[in-house]
């Protein structure tokens, strides 16, 4: 099979071969999900039947739809979790549920294959139940979810030790496995046991027609002279704490009242950090937009001087590429992050890089950057070349068609068997 690239997968049209995927997700509605969605349709655009499981989500409630030939089942899931019995709910409910779709989904429209994206590392057990019928497990690793559970309890307690036993359990049952990032590459390799001709890097690229450079529109600025951005889940790993006592420090010790926060997104932490937005008196400086549609989205960001990524460093961001940083990227915009290793593999020269954690530091490369407005441009620049250079999803694409075939290959079903 002839691994097409660019505009040629997407506008691919032929279907040489009978190939049928079913792509699992668990902590994201698709198409609200960006990686997944790419993944869906460039594989569907290349000639695959490509299903999907999710969870529900606000915006995506219908339990079935078809979009773009893709075949979206949709479950529900419980609120986020909260400790060890909040995730035992959570991942048993979507573990029946994605068991019960992947059965429907097996009468109704076939797969030779499921691509399990984590987190968990749990997708693997309802491979298994497909392993007697030939089904091949492809492993889509979004998140080191030992890490991820430290980085959530702040130890690395019990939880930690069976999330490593599931992650191993995970690679061994992987027949190819894609990463986002060199470092989850590593990962995969030394801690994970795979061969390396079996793991392929396949970046979050963003598709550059999805993330449209807009005139900027003031009103968001909300009468202050200058608007910083952010896009993201508000999670607990996520920083916006940090966020908070940057702004703090910004306002109360640097005396700058000339800069609005735009916050788009939510997540389990959202009350926690209005509330704590609301006790430090900030709340003027701060619009929080919860979950919104892409609309609202781009308008913050291109209506930002400056976009964050908060992210407090710990083993799991510091060795993860975070989508928001490369969406950033490509309008254009400089950025203001704490330093962690594949931060700066991605932004490069397009971002500053405060001291890990330090709160006073990322307050003031905010206050810099936003009063140097000729730097700010020179970043933005530099960041949109990158992205088209080599972190758009058209650099991705060809990887990922290179991983299935690679997986094909390895079971002996050449293309138009």
């Amino acid at each position: 099979m002839k691994v097409l690239t660019g505009k040629e997968v997407e506008a691919a049209v032929d279907r040489p071969f009978d190939r049928r995927v079913l792509i699992i997700v668990e902590n994201l509605p698709v198409p609200f999900d960006r990686r997944v969605w790419s993944e869906a349709t460039t594989l569907r655009a290349a000639g695959y039947t490509v299903s999907v499981i999710c969870p529900t989500g606000k915006g995506f409630e219908a339990l079935y739809e078809e979009r773009e030939g893709i075949h979206i089942y949709r479950h529900p899931l419980p609120i986020d979790a909260r400790g060890a019995l909040g995730y035992l709910r959570e991942y048993s409910a979507a573990l029946f549920h994605e068991a019960r779709l992947a059965f429907k989904i097996r009468r109704r429209h076939g797969f030779h294959v499921i691509h399990g994206c984590n987190p968990p590392d749990l997708i693997f057990l309802v491979a298994w139940l497909f392993r007697p019928f030939g089904i091949k497990f492809l492993f889509d690793h979004h998140d080191i979810c030992p890490e991820l559970f430290e980085a959530k309890f702040g130890k690395r307690g019990m939880l930690y030790h069976v999330t490593r036993f599931f992650e191993r359990l995970t690679f061994r049952s992987a027949t190819v496995s894609i990463a986002t990032n060199e470092s989850y590459r590593d990962i995969a390799i030394k801690r994970g046991g795979m061969a390396p001709d079996d793991v392929f890097v396949v970046r979050s690229g963003p598709k550059i027609e999805k993330l449209q450079i807009r005139p900027p529109k003031e009103e968001l600025k909300k009468g202050f002279a200058h608007l910083v951005g952010y896009v993201g889940v508000i999670g607990q790993q996520e920083g916006m704490d940090l966020l908070v006592e940057a702004v703090d420090h910004i306002v109360n010790t640097l005396h700058r009242t000339d800069i609005h926060f735009g916050i788009v997104g939510g997540g389990p932490e959202l009350a926690t950090i209005v509330e704590d937005v609301e006790k430090r008196g900030l709340s003027r400086y701060f619009t929080f937009t919860g979950r919104a549609p892409d609309d609202v989205m781009l308008d913050m960001l291109n209506t930002a001087d400056v976009c964050i990524n908060p992210d407090r460093v710990t083993p799991m961001n510091d060795l993860s590429t975070m989508n928001k940083i490369l969406e950033y990227m490509t309008l254009k915009k400089p950025i203001v992050q704490f330093e962690t290793r594949e931060g700066k593999v991605s932004a490069g020269e397009s971002s500053l890089y405060a001291k890990r954690n330090d709160v006073k530091d990322f307050g003031e490369k905010i206050v810099a950057l936003i009063d140097d407005p000729e730097r700010r441009q020179t970043m933005g620049e530099l960041g949109r070349k990158r992205i088209l250079a080599s972190f758009s999803w058209e650099h991705s694409a060809p990887v990922l068609l290179a991983a299935y075939e690679r997986l094909f290959e390895k079971v002996g079903a050449k293309a138009g068997r």
